[in-house]
């Protein structure tokens, strides 16, 4: 009955040609996002002579892995990827254990002064105590040149504590609080088997900014890290571009061929930059959207 009635309603001419221009706009947004990604994952695998000199538009010209190879012959990236995965997990697990501990009770009316210290904490957004007395602070700390310099300093995101305090506002009622109280439950039994099983969608969109924050983050380590086996994957490409665009003595032949596998090594390193990323994104997209709609719309 309900899809006789369908077939039977017709759109007009105006709802035809508003779909038909949706359509066109939402084909030029997804042409412009996945060009990019086509032409750099094509140019990572063509022939130095072809990047340089302009002869790839959209797929690989003159297959060629050379970049991949002088990048995996580098000892030092297998030693970032690991220090980078380290920082990557080790940081995501502090930052939204972090997040989740100061937002929940945020989220809780019955907490007194949440209001004076939701404001506190929103002013950081605004004003920080700048590059010099940061580094002050981990050094007095002694924190410098330790793996721990790349996971406290910056372990805790006031937007992700904002989002995260909406979500709990808007998907923890304070009746399940009372119900759990009345049964003997302990507050920490309660964020434990209540709040966290409830939280899936928020706890995907924290990992995902915060993983992927930490394994972009390269200024950090910059600034506190000395020595090299300590450094993330992001220094050490950023090491490798500093050596391969260095000038020196030699013939014109040898710099350009310098010169073209520095141009090729730029395209493999976002590859090789961003496919973890990647990897991981389509295993918590469901619950990124969801969790970003209700923590930022709601509340």
């Amino acid at each position: 009955m309900a899809a006789n009635i369908q077939s039977k309603i017709k759109e007009s001419a105006v709802d035809k040609t508003f779909l038909i221009t949706i359509y066109i706009l939402l084909s030029l947004v997804a042409l412009v996002v996945i060009y990019p990604l086509i032409f750099i994952v094509s140019s990572s695998i063509s022939s130095p002579a072809a990047v340089t000199s302009g002869r790839v538009w959209l797929w690989p010209v003159d297959i060629s892995f050379n970049g991949y190879k002088a990048l995996f012959n580098t000892p030092e990236i297998l030693i970032g990827y690991g220090n980078s995965i380290f920082y990557t997990a080790a940081g995501t697990l502090i930052s939204v254990a972090l997040t989740i501990m100061i937002a929940y009770p945020l989220s809780r009316k019955t907490f007194f002064g949440r209001n004076t210290l939701m404001m506190i904490i929103t002013f950081t957004m605004i004003f920080s105590g700048g590059l010099i007395p940061t580094y002050m602070v981990v050094k007095q700390l002694h924190l410098i040149d330790t793996r721990w310099a790349l996971l406290i300093p910056n372990a805790i995101w006031v937007w992700q504590v904002i989002i995260a305090r909406s979500f709990f506002q808007s998907s923890i009622p304070g009746e399940l609080l009372e119900a759990s109280e009345i049964d003997g439950c302990s507050d920490m039994r309660f964020i434990w088997s209540v709040v966290l099983p409830l939280s899936k969608p928020i706890i995907a969109v924290l990992v995902l900014m915060y993983a992927v924050g930490q394994w972009n983050a390269y200024f950090d380590a910059l600034i506190y890290l000395k020595s090299a086996d300590l450094f993330p994957l992001q220094l050490i490409l950023r090491s490798i571009i500093i050596q391969n665009n260095g000038s020196g003595a030699m013939d014109l032949a040898k710099m350009v061929e310098r010169q073209q596998l520095t141009e090729l090594l730029k395209y493999s390193l976002i590859v090789v930059a961003t496919l973890p990323v990647l990897v991981i994104y389509p295993f918590v997209q469901r619950h990124f959207v969801q969790g970003m709609l209700v923590g930022s719309v709601k509340g």
